[in-house]
C-alpha cells in the first residue's frame, strides 16, 4: 500500500486502538451519515517522523463507504514538564460517508514511526440500514423530520443575559440623554429669570442660622456674596466675579447705587474677606445683619432700574415672585420691590 508521509515532529511510546464514531450521534447508521475511521496514538513524544497510508476501501467503486475528507489529527497535551519532551494524545482519523445499505468490513491501519511499521486492527463490522420500504406499495418511507428537543437553561441563559444586558444600556443611555437634557433646559431656564428674582431665589437658600456656626461662616459668606456678585455684574455689566473687593466697590462709585448702601454693603463684603481668607469669625449680630442687608441691596436696585426704564411694565406679585406666595423668602415682601 502506497503512504502517504505526512512529517510530524513526535514519537510514538505507546499506540491505542482503532475507533469509529458517527459524526451524527444516534443509535444506528443509516444512509447518508458521516463516520470518522482512525487510531488513537497514546503518550507521544516530541522526535521522530510519523507516516499514515493512503487510505482506499477495499473493492473501490462498490464499497458502501466512501472517503470524503482524507487524514486529519487531533492532539492532546498530557505532559508540562520543562525538563522532559512534551508528550501528546494523537487522534488520527479519515471521514467516511455511508451510501449504499449492507455491512461493510474496515481494512487495518498501518501506521509508519520510524522505520518500523505498526498495524492497527480494524474494528468492527459496520452495518449500514436503508430507510425501509412499504412493503404493500413498495415505496420507501420518508425521511423523518428533524427532532426538536427543548433548550436547556445553558443555551437559553447567554441569549437572556446578552439581551437584558443590551436594555440596561439602553436605559441607561435613554437616561443620561433625557437627564442631560433636562439639566439643560433647566440651566436655560434660570439663565432666563430676570437677574433679581435668580438672586432673591438664590439668597433665600442661606435663611437658616445654621450658617452663622463658625465652621460654617466661610460657606454662608461666600455663598451671600457671590451671589451679590452676579448680581452686580447683570445689573451694572461689571466684571464682578473676577474682581476683589476694592476693584468691585471703585466701579459701584459710578452707579446710582445711595452712599448709605454702599457703605453698607462694602462693610459686608470686607467682613466676608475676613472669615473666607484670615478665619475671622463673626458674631451672631453681624451675621443675622447679612440677609436683609443682601435683600436689600437687590430690592433697592432693582426698583432704581424700573423706575428710570419708563418703557419698563412693572411686573406683578406673581411674576417678580413665582411660587414663593405672597411675601418674599426674604422676608421682604413683592409689593415693596414695585413703587406704587
Amino acid at each position: 500500500m502506497k503512504l502517504l508521509f505526512l512529517i510530524l515532529s513526535v514519537l510514538v511510546q505507546n499506540a491505542g486502538n482503532t475507533f469509529l464514531e458517527q459524526v451524527q450521534k444516534r443509535d444506528s447508521i443509516l444512509i447518508a451519515d458521516h463516520l470518522r475511521y482512525g487510531v488513537v496514538l497514546e503518550n507521544v513524544a516530541e522526535g521522530t517522523p510519523l507516516a499514515l497510508p493512503e487510505f482506499k476501501m477495499e473493492g473501490e467503486g462498490e464499497s458502501p463507504l466512501v472517503i470524503v475528507k482524507g487524514w486529519q489529527l487531533d492532539s492532546t497535551k498530557v505532559s508540562k514538564r520543562k525538563e522532559i519532551p512534551a508528550r501528546y494524545d494523537i487522534r488520527a482519523y479519515l471521514t467516511l460517508a455511508a451510501f449504499m445499505g449492507g455491512t461493510v468490513e474496515l481494512p487495518d491501519i498501518p501506521v509508519l514511526l520510524d522505520a518500523d511499521t505498526l498495524v492497527f486492527k480494524a474494528a468492527d463490522p459496520v452495518e449500514i440500514k436503508e430507510l425501509p420500504v412499504d412493503m404493500e406499495t413498495f415505496q420507501p418511507n420518508d425521511i423523518k423530520p428533524q427532532a426538536k428537543f427543548p433548550y436547556t437553561f445553558q443555551e437559553v441563559f447567554p441569549w437572556a443575559a446578552g439581551i437584558w444586558l443590551t436594555l440596561l444600556i439602553i436605559a441607561g443611555l435613554l437616561g443620561w440623554y433625557f437627564g442631560t437634557d433636562r439639566k439643560r433646559r433647566e440651566a436655560e431656564a434660570l439663565k432666563a429669570e430676570p437677574p433679581h428674582i435668580r438672586a432673591l431665589r438664590k439668597l433665600d437658600a442661606f435663611r437658616s442660622n445654621k450658617f452663622w456656626k463658625p465652621e460654617h461662616q466661610k460657606a454662608f459668606y461666600s455663598g451671600v456674596t457671590d451671589t451679590l456678585r452676579e448680581y452686580m455684574a447683570a445689573r451694572y455689566g461689571v466684571d464682578a466675579m473676577e474682581s476683589t473687593t476694592a476693584e468691585i466697590f471703585e466701579d459701584l462709585k459710578k452707579t446710582d447705587l445711595s452712599k448709605e448702601l454702599y457703605l453698607e454693603l462694602k462693610t459686608l463684603f470686607e467682613r466676608s474677606d475676613f472669615v473666607k481668607f484670615a478665619k475671622f469669625t463673626a458674631t451672631d449680630d453681624e451675621n443675622a445683619s447679612v440677609l436683609p442687608l443682601a435683600v436689600r441691596f437687590v430690592t433697592e436696585t432693582y426698583q432704581q432700574e424700573i423706575a428710570g426704564d419708563d418703557s419698563t411694565v412693572i411686573p406683578s406679585e406673581a411674576s417678580v415672585s413665582p411660587d414663593l406666595g405672597s411675601s418674599h423668602p426674604c422676608g421682604v415682601r413683592d409689593d415693596k420691590i414695585v413703587k406704587e
